[in-house]
């Protein structure tokens, strides 16, 4: 696997757009091949190579996807989980680098199709490895999603920053203090707001809007074997709370008043949310 990783990342690294199309294909793929079984029941030989499900790249899998207890005891997946605990294999810092230098250069169609491409892949990997999210308790990648919110930016690019968005607060309290530090509020609410929106944007931001007011819970104390990548910067926060700095857990009722500066009638969202409880099961991730 980590052969495979290596192709992938000197692609994405490249300045050549079909190169980094390639590198983005190449992890998308392998994301695949963790994710989907083939539905052929074959028994495991002797000699079986634990990252066998993600050899062959360029191959689509005729899969349906694998139930989370599956997921859990696949060696690929287990190997890929391995190596993500430093920053080396990681790929989710790769690919938000990758995704740094798209932003770097003049906007096209094609440009913004491997902005895309490299924002599904974010997600993906944020879901398949939680420990990745840390990536963004730092400002400049945080930045990196706020900066796809610009009004300047195609709805498609906006509705899939909103997504990785989400999937980047998910269980990191942390983050979602650098995203209040970043200004992340004003730069949804004026989104929001503008004339220009899509609906359909206005809608996703609606969205992560209520999942912002949700209550957040306690952070839980890290594993007996944290992961390296992890471990960074939860010791960079905790010295921070040590120093007087951020605390990680907020109130509803702070984060409605923080968000009413921003916007109206933000006691209905509220409201909406204690009756209708979206997102429960996401809150539990």
């Amino acid at each position: 696997m980590e052969a495979l990783l290596s192709m992938a990342f000197d692609n994405i690294a490249s300045k050549d757009a079909q190169k980094i199309r390639k590198g983005l294909r190449q992890i998308e793929g392998m994301l695949a091949q963790i994710c989907l079984s083939s539905g052929r029941s074959t028994p495991t030989k002797p000699g079986h190579r634990r990252n066998q499900s993600a050899i062959n790249l360029g191959e689509q899998p005729q899969a349906t996807p694998k139930k989370l207890g599956q997921l859990a005891e696949d060696p690929a997946f287990r190997e890929f989980f391995r190596l993500q605990e430093g920053f080396e294999w990681n790929v989710a810092l790769r690919v938000a680098d990758c995704l740094e230098r798209l932003l770097g250069l003049t906007s096209n169609g094609q440009n913004d199709l491997l902005i895309l491409s490299s924002l599904s892949n974010l997600q993906g990997l944020l879901l398949l490895h939680p420990p990745s999210r840390t990536i963004f308790g730092r400002e400049n990648k945080m930045n990196l999603l706020l900066d796809l919110l610009d009004s300047f930016n195609c709805p498609a690019i906006q509705s899939a920053a909103l997504l990785v968005l989400v999937t980047a607060l998910i269980g990191t309290p942390q983050n979602t203090r650098i995203f209040e530090e970043m200004d992340g509020l004003l730069t949804v609410t004026t989104l929001f707001k503008d004339e220009d929106t899509t609906k359909q944007v206005k809608m996703k931001l609606l969205e992560f809007l209520y999942f912002y007011l949700m209550p957040e819970a306690p952070v839980a104390s890290p594993p007996r074997s944290p992961t390296k990548l992890a471990g960074v910067f939860e010791r960079r926060g905790s010295a921070a709370e040590e120093g007087g700095g951020l605390r990680k857990i907020r109130s509803q009722g702070e984060k409605q008043h923080d968000l009413s500066q921003y916007l109206n009638n933000v006691e209905g969202l509220v409201q909406d949310l204690q009756e209708y409880a979206p997102f429960t099961s996401v809150a539990a991730r």
